[in-house]
């Protein structure tokens, strides 16, 4: 089931933004995140904010739910008011299974999004989609509805790893659906991955690497398997169904994506994303990871504009009653501190291929750089222009980097 939402203060009723924030709004772009959190079933890793049809309960439902996301729009735009972005420059739907929807109401939506602020000339607009959840057709409606970009869940095409993770396409689909969205006219398509999952073997990983290569796609996502608790997975470790991840399986196999994908003309633009362009580079990700602002439509959704961060309430059919009693959906929200801004930079900013200047982190910070420069998890050639940038091993021990310069 869904994880829980952070703790924070109340959000005001009307969803009002502090001036401060206001007024510094798109001031390193501004995007917006649509969450659908409705799928045909769940799978057994996931902890999303999603609901299959049994367990969605009453008072929400999809067909009214494009209305729902458009009140919404209409809450941001009071609460932005006189203080709107300049343009949006990415649009983002995601979930769930945002193709679960009709493509009617996903090009609504998006009309909603261009009519309140305006979309940018060159707005990157994404959907994501479960293989199964699209056709021929259906993608060429979204391609003319205006979706530029989508990401595809493959996982893996061996049949056992998709039957542990619960997935209900088949070994074939993510790929033929990726041809049939080029063929179509979506500039960029991704796949994602997941690798570590119990049961799979080295060829199997392999296999999956050159299937996605093989579909012509501009983007890959490769994630190693996380096991949340509460998920169908987690308890079938517990009771010592299946045995859990492996670190060192899961270190291999990041260093076997990263061999594979750059011999097929990939680079790597952030720990696990390759691209084969900087055009093809998730524009709507890189916003968040170089702190951005966006507003996060959909129940649970998060958003962060000029330094606050807050969360919608979770449940779909409680998302329809506030919106409905005209109140913001809002649960719960954060001010960022200078302090609070300066660790997430470093955290988001490290992960990428670009890297983090080093005059962003204090003394004891660039002390901790320096020792991993010696470790070799940062790059000499870069660290000498003044940025830390992560070497291959650094990406596998990134998190122990972060601490290094954060101490």
């Amino acid at each position: 089931m869904p994880g829980a939402l952070p703790d924070g203060e109340p959000v005001p009723v009307d969803g009002a933004l502090p001036d401060s924030a206001r007024a510094a709004v798109g001031t390193r772009g501004f995007g917006v995140y649509v969450h659908v959190p409705f799928c045909a079933s769940r799978c057994g890793y996931c902890d999303f904010n999603t609901y299959t049809a049994a367990e969605l309960g009453g008072g929400a439902s999809r067909e009214g739910y494009a209305d729902q996301v458009l009140a919404e729009l209409a809450l941001a735009g009071r609460v932005l008011g006189d203080s709107p972005p300049a343009r949006v420059d990415t649009v983002f739907v995601g979930g769930g299974t945002p193709t679960l929807l009709p493509t009617d109401d996903l090009a609504r939506i998006l009309d909603g999004i261009d009519r309140l602020w305006g979309l940018a000339g060159d707005a990157e607009i994404t959907t994501e989609a479960n293989p199964e959840s699209v056709t021929r057709e259906s993608l060429k409606a979204l391609r003319a509805g205006g979706y530029t970009r989508i990401s595809l869940g493959m996982q893996s095409v061996a049949p056992g790893v998709l039957a542990v993770l619960d997935r209900r396409h088949t070994a074939g689909r993510a790929t033929a659906a990726a041809e049939e969205a080029r063929e179509v006219g979506f500039e960029h398509v991704n796949l994602d991955l997941i690798y570590g999952t119990p049961g799979e073997r080295a060829e199997d990983f392999a296999a999956s690497l050159d299937a996605a290569i093989a579909a012509g796609v501009d983007h890959v996502s490769a994630y190693a398997l996380i096991v949340e608790d509460g998920t169908r997975l987690a308890a079938r470790m517990r009771r010592g169904e299946l045995p859990y991840p492996d670190d060192d399986v899961a270190a291999d196999r990041y260093l076997a994506a990263e061999a594979r994908l750059s011999a097929a003309g990939f680079s790597w633009y952030e720990i696990s994303n390759w691209a084969r362009s900087t055009a093809a580079r998730c524009r709507h990700n890189l916003l968040y990871w170089t702190g951005g602002d966006w507003w996060g439509l959909g129940p649970g959704a998060h958003s962060h504009v000029g330094g606050v961060r807050w969360w919608n309430v979770k449940h779909p059919a409680t998302y329809a009653a506030r919106l409905g009693a005209g109140e913001s959906p809002g649960q719960g929200r954060e001010v960022l501190s200078a302090a609070d801004r300066r660790v997430e930079e470093v955290m988001l900013r490290l992960r990428l291929a670009d890297g983090l200047p080093l005059a962003v982190l204090d003394a004891a910070g660039r002390a901790g750089a320096a020792d991993a420069l010696a470790a070799g998890l940062l790059s000499r050639p870069e660290y000498d222009t003044g940025r830390a940038v992560l070497t291959l091993r650094g990406r596998l021990l990134a998190d122990a980097v972060v601490r290094d310069l954060l101490p």
